[in-house]
């Protein structure tokens, strides 16, 4: 069973922080991490860390997986296109959209904007 962890784990802060900055780099808006899958296997690694991720900007969440290598004076960070745990379940569960805490704030700053807020649930997603 897939394990959501909403915290990051110190120990793989620099791999996390390194993947996102590579992420953005290409992205016309400003990700951030909400959440890492399984982050015992990933601190189970010594070379290089196949790192799922819960990236959420620009009103969507995205689970990407991201193989970071330790180079001496950085990462080298490359998106892994076929993530085993993404195949085995087909697609990625509904619980994880969104991830806990990913929309905190949302509400209010739409509620500014608007007399009124709709929010529909359908099979999980919103």
């Amino acid at each position: 069973m897939t394990i959501v962890q909403e915290t990051i784990p110190d120990a793989l802060l620099p791999e996390v922080e390194a993947a996102l900055a590579w992420f953005n780099q290409n992205e016309s808006v400003a990700f951030e991490v909400t959440g890492i899958l399984d982050p015992q296997l990933a601190l189970g690694a010594s070379e290089s860390r196949d790192l799922h991720l819960i990236l959420c900007g620009g009103g969507r969440c995205e689970r990407r997986s991201f193989r970071v290598t330790e180079n001496g004076s950085g990462y080298d960070v490359a998106a892994v296109e076929y993530d085993p745990a993404m195949a085995a379940e087909g697609e990625a569960p509904a619980r994880l959209d969104p991830p806990p805490g990913a929309r905190r704030g949302w509400l209010d700053g739409v509620l500014t904007q608007h007399a009124f807020v709709v929010i529909v649930f359908y099979r999980g997603f919103w």
